[in-house]
Order: structure tokens, then sequence, then C-alpha cells
């Protein structure tokens, strides 16, 4: 199972939704990092399921345990292993999706794959449940990427179903506090109005037991310029990969993106200029990339969550014993919109990336 990641460091994650426990762990993490409780524990509230009506109720105490790796509140540079319990299950739910897969859910594909061994509860170790650890270890190597290399990761969402937050981030060249000011309320979004219209058609695809995606957008500061490498060393290749193992992740866009096509190149380059004894772009449609390396400009990430793929919504699907179409009502508790809880998950892989991007390109750091 490809559940491990990195070159500098290896980050590996383990567990099924339904299991005793999940966890995480990563090895060649940076020694003498103090640990910041107090923000770890702010990251994983940020992930966490509440009584919003905007998430499952599906609500776990996500208390975390770090049982390797640390000593004295710093870390050792031994592995470092996350542990959170699960409490909060209902196995029931899940007992009929081996011969009746759920539409655009991993049922099927894992049933293929692991000739019908895999955990189905809960869509065991394919469950966006498994990324909790994974926040738990993006906070510590948050912590790390600020110490050692002064860079700093935040997000917004950019976009729900058809609603944007109306502001255009791309060239207006926020600062990392403009970001997490937006931490604070309902959704991390910089425009309220579009904040208000956002819930109000997630709870109304809940009602209507349906569900809804988004667009999430990432942006590093502090990324000097000069990293990465062309082809298949690109920063765009090495953040690729991490980004797309969360689930329910379907694409990814570095600046404008897509966008690029209703531009000419006279309207899109990113023109140099010095400024303050540096050299900047004046505008940054690239996302900070260049030729697979950074330009010194804040890199920015867009990435496409698709809608929630269990809804309670009657659908049909194939019951592969019997060869015979029939009708899917889904049990459980499942998030109406995912992409709300999506931010620190996806900024915790950007910064592992990062973290394994850097001590390849600067050597291990002690």
């Amino acid at each position: 199972m490809g559940s491990v990641f990195g070159s500098s460091i290896k980050f590996s994650l383990f567990g099924e939704s339904h299991g005793e426990y999940i966890g995480a762990t990563i090895d060649n993490f940076p020694c003498g990092i103090e640990l910041d409780y107090n923000f770890i524990k702010s990251e994983i509230k940020r992930r966490k399921a509440n009584n919003s009506g905007l998430t499952t109720n599906r609500i776990e105490d996500d208390d975390f345990e770090i049982i390797s790796g640390v000593l004295n509140n710093k870390t050792t540079g031994s592995p470092i292993t996350v542990l959170i319990k699960n409490n909060n299950i209902r196995s029931s739910d899940y007992s009929d999706f081996s011969n009746i897969p759920r539409p655009s859910h991993s049922d099927y594909t894992a049933s293929i794959r692991y000739n019908n061994f895999n955990d189905i509860r809960g869509g065991g170790h394919f469950s966006a449940r498994i990324t909790a650890p994974m926040v738990v270890i993006g906070a510590l190597v948050k912590i790390a990427l600020r110490e050692k290399f002064n860079i700093q990761i935040a997000s917004h969402i950019k976009q729900i179903y058809n609603i944007k937050d109306s502001y255009n981030t791309v060239n207006r060249f926020l600062s990392y506090d403009d970001f997490i000011l937006n931490n604070n309320k309902d959704l991390p979004v910089f425009n309220n109005d579009s904040m208000i219209q956002m819930i109000n058609a997630i709870q109304k695809a809940k009602e209507e037991g349906d569900s809804l995606g988004g667009i999430i957008s990432v942006f590093v500061f502090g990324v000097e310029a000069g990293l990465g490498s062309p082809f298949f060393e690109s920063i765009e290749s090495r953040l690729g990969q991490s980004i797309f193992a969360i689930p329910a992740v379907k694409g990814v866009e570095f600046g404008l993106g897509f966008d690029f096509v209703n531009y000419k190149g006279s309207e899109c380059n990113d023109v140099y200029f010095y400024d303050d004894n540096k050299i900047k772009t004046k505008t940054n449609n690239n996302g900070g990339i260049l030729g697979g390396i950074s330009t010194g400009m804040p890199i920015i990430i867009n990435i496409s969550i698709k809608p929630t793929s269990s809804i309670s919504k009657t659908q049909y699907t194939l019951n592969v014993k019997t060869k015979e179409e029939e009708k899917l009502n889904i049990k459980g508790r499942h998030d109406p919109c995912i992409a709300v809880r999506c931010p620190v998950i996806l900024e915790s892989a950007v910064a592992i990336s990062l973290l394994d991007l850097c001590i390849d390109m600067r050597g291990h750091i002690l």
C-alpha cells in the first residue's frame, strides 16, 4: 500500500477509519525543534467536525499522543510517531458496501486491488479520517519550516459550489497575517457576504441529502528563489504528489493555472523588477514557480475538492454479486462539503513536501 512519502524524510500514515487507532510517523525530522502544543491543538481543531451543521455528525475528540521522537518538549532527531484513538464509530452502517459499492467512492477499486480483504468500514484506510494525524505532523513541520527556513503556509476557501470568495488573491501580494485572520471565521474566506452564501448553500445541500465541492487556495510565503529542479523534480511535481494523496482531491493548479488560456502572453507574463534589494515580479501569475524552480514570490496552489461521494439521497448502483442495478440509500454520517475541513489538511500536505524538498536542496539540518 502506498502510504509512505518522501525522499530525505519518510512520512507514513497508518490505521483505518473505524480501527482502534490512526497514526503517522515522520523520520529524519530535524532535531531541537520545540513543540508548541497550543499551536498543534489549534491546527487539529481547524480540521475537526463540529455542531455547525456544515460538517459530519461524527465528532471525535482527536486527542493525540506523540509516543516517540520527543524529549523534554524538543524533537530528538529520531522518528516521531503520533497516535489518535477512534472513539465515535458505527461500523454497521458500512456492512453492505463490499457488494453494492457507493458511486464515486473507493469501495469498488479497493476491493479489486486488495481481493476484498480491505477494511470497508468508514472507507477504511481510504478515508479522510486518516488525515487527522497528518495534521498533527503537519503542525510540527510548519514549526520547523518557520524556524529553519522562515517559510509560512496559509490558505483560504476560494470557492464552494458556484460561490466564489470575491477577492482576487493572485496579484494582491497578501501577507501570511492576512490569511490567519480568516481562521477565526465560520469559514476561512475574505469576503463575509460570500461566506454567508457558502454556508447557506452547504446547509441546503445537507437538507436535500446531497453534497458540494470546492476549491482551496494554499499560499506559501518565504520560499527563497532557486528551490526545486526541472522536469520530474519540479516543485509542482513534488507538491502534487502529496496533495493528490488527500482523499477527494481531483485537480491541482499553480498561479492562474487553467485560467492562463484566457490571456495573451503580453497580458500574463510576470515582469521582473528590483525592490528593497530583492528581485521580484510585478505580478505573480505563475504562482511563484518557473521552470520547476521557485522565483522568491509566494507559491500559490489552487486545489479542487470533489463533492463528498457518500450522500443520503437515493442513488443507483450495481450489486456486484447479482450483477443487477439496485437502489442505494447510504446510512452513516458524512460531510455535506468536505472542502470545509480541507484547508489545514492541504496546508499539512504542502508543508511535508516542502520540508522534504528543503532538506534535499539544503542538506541535512541539525
